[in-house]
């Protein structure tokens, strides 16, 4: 195999994150060269790209969480990112809606996290609900979130691409990282060398860290997440609306989103998938993942660690799309229930499990020392922090490579 080049600094996976840390690189250390390896033809071909597109603003998470100083950094710096460059953004809101007297709780408890995380969020009455949104619905009281948005992901991720490209970092498609041998790092289009590997792999992330000795208590679980279009109008629903979650899994349940172009869809699922790129039909079917994914889903089942086998069976019956609708139309006065079109673009959530506990981590995971740094667990709203995580994640790579970048710099000046 050919060694291609060197790189400072080079980057597996094209998404949201992996370019964010790439810009992040460039803007701290203009004279180190970077590069990003992208599998796909081009970048944000599956999470990034296949996501929501909402701006979150950082109430779901409990204050000590990355998640929850991130979403809320991220909100606001990608709101500003858009504005700035030009692209379109639905600044629209949020309604998390209560359904009866306990889920009022529920609301308290999103209350009062959005205090500790000093997100703003308004308590609304049912009168103030239908000033926002006369379509929704809710028991008693609401929770209005003046600062979620909804944006294109494929463009922010195109723009931000066009952003590093010419600030000098390579991108490079259709080479798919295969192993590293030697300190050689080995892909479908040769060798390449580089002083520090960044691992922003999404679904492979875990398969990858391994390699470099990392992230040997953690597998990925995949989870299939799929919307279905309002087809009738655009004007049934002016706002994003949700329903009170439960905390105890990452999942935030089937809601209404309202995207930059008024269109109105609900979802996502959560339907626990068998490989990892399992978007529909037998395409990118892998064996080996099949049966390893297969043997913890089973595992899941059984012991019914987080209520997996009533979130499995639950999520399943999704697939049945008047069961689907049915559970949105909960949080609205009055909707065509025939007015649903077809079942859109499905998108896949890299979710990490710990192997020795059986839970879902809800949280950032990154693992990495002085050669090599890893991003594990990149849940959502992976796409709303992207910015912020990517200031934390070259932080720590620096503080792993004993600041010497930083050192060497500063005696330079």
């Amino acid at each position: 195999m050919l060694i291609i080049k060197y790189y400072d600094y080079l980057i597996v996976g094209g998404g949201i994150i992996g370019m964010s840390i790439a810009r992040e690189l460039i803007t701290r250390f203009p004279d180190e060269s970077i590069c990003i390896l992208e599998k796909e033809s081009d970048v944000a071909h599956h999470s990034s790209g296949r996501n929501s597109g909402v701006l979150h603003a950082g109430f779901y998470y409990t204050a000590n969480s990355l998640k929850a100083r991130f979403t809320r950094e991220g909100n606001q710096e990608m709101t500003q990112y858009c504005d700035e460059n030009n692209l379109k953004i639905n600044k629209c809101g949020k309604i998390v809606v209560a359904t009866d007297e306990n889920e009022l709780q529920g609301l308290k408890e999103l209350k009062n996290r959005a205090e500790k995380n000093g997100v703003e969020l308004k308590w609304i009455n049912e009168s103030e609900v239908r000033l926002i949104d006369p379509n929704v619905k809710t028991y008693k009281k609401a929770l209005y979130s003046p600062t979620t948005s909804s944006v294109n992901p494929v463009e922010v991720c195109q723009v931000v691409k066009a952003e590093v490209v010419k600030n000098g970092v390579d991108i490079i498609c259709n080479t798919q990282y295969k192993g590293i041998s030697n300190g050689e790092i080995l892909t479908s289009s040769g060798k390449f060398t580089c002083q520090y590997f960044v691992n922003a792999a999404g679904l492979y992330a875990d398969k990858i860290a391994k390699d470099f000795k990392f992230g040997d208590k953690y597998t990925i679980i995949p989870f299939k997440g799929i919307y279905l279009k309002y087809a009738k109008n655009k004007s049934d629903v002016v706002t994003n609306i949700y329903p009170v979650p439960n905390l105890a899994n990452p999942f935030l349940g089937v809601h209404f989103t309202k995207t930059v172009d008024e269109s109105i869809k609900i979802g996502p699922t959560a339907i626990p998938a068998l490989w990892r790129e399992n978007y529909g039909g037998l395409r990118s079917f892998k064996f080996n993942e099949f049966f390893s994914i297969l043997f913890y889903e089973a595992k899941l089942f059984l012991n019914n660690s987080f209520n997996f086998r009533s979130l499995a069976i639950e999520e399943m019956k999704k697939y049945r799309k008047s069961y689907f609708t049915n559970l949105s139309l909960k949080m609205v006065r009055k909707l065509d229930k025939d007015g649903f079109g077809q079942f859109m673009k499905p998108g896949i959530r890299a979710q990490l499990l710990n192997k020795k506990t059986l839970e879902l981590v809800q949280d950032f995971v990154v693992e990495g020392d002085n050669r090599s740094f890893h991003i594990l667990n990149a849940v959502s709203p992976g796409f709303t922090c992207a910015f912020p995580f990517s200031r934390y994640v070259v932080d720590e790579i620096v503080d792993k490579q004993g600041g010497k970048l930083e050192e060497i710099r500063e005696d330079i000046s």
